[in-house]
């Protein structure tokens, strides 16, 4: 060392805790629900993950990532995204939980349990969007307000004894 160098500098290891992730190794919460933003939006426009890789000219593989949040969107591919998906950039960011929100950026880094949007999340289950992009297509609104309807009431009757029959 010179004697200008009066400190030792200490490289710890980060692997894995690196680039915003969790004290754990888990990406960032706020990447995850930025992800699953990403994959709800697509999903509603019938997008495949292809199609949109291509659009801002990456992988499917690498928008797979986006959406889990195992990477992070940059600014300038977050602007991209906004625009091949028709969204402001804001939508991202939409309904985060406040348990995330609330958090400063140490405690975020913190946080050993990441949420899992997909697990707990109806509106990021396949199956609400197939059905939302099924309700949609009913042009008719006098049938679509029928089918509404029907889907509500469904929704309050309790469930039938398997073996009750009429």
């Amino acid at each position: 060392m010179s004697p200008k160098d009066d400190s030792v500098m200490i490289v710890k290891n980060t692997r894995g805790r690196g680039r915003g992730r969790t004290a754990t190794g888990k990406p960032n919460p706020v990447d995850i629900h930025v992800g699953s933003r990403v994959r709800l939006r697509r999903t509603l426009l019938g997008m495949s993950q292809e199609k949109l890789g291509e659009a801002i000219g990456l992988t499917f593989q690498q928008v797979q990532k986006y959406e889990r949040g195992a990477n992070r969107v940059g600014a300038s591919r977050l602007y991209d995204l906004s625009r091949v998906l028709e969204v402001p950039v804001s939508f991202f960011f939409d309904d985060m939980p406040d348990e995330i929100s609330a958090k400063s950026v140490h405690e975020r880094r913190e946080m050993s349990e990441s949420p899992d949007p997909f697990d707990n999340d109806p509106m990021n289950r396949r199956e609400t969007l197939e059905l939302v992009r099924a309700y949609y297509r009913i042009i008719d609104p006098v049938q679509r307000k029928r089918v509404f309807e029907l889907v509500k009431a469904m929704g309050v009757l309790p469930a039938a004894d398997e073996g009750d029959s009429k």
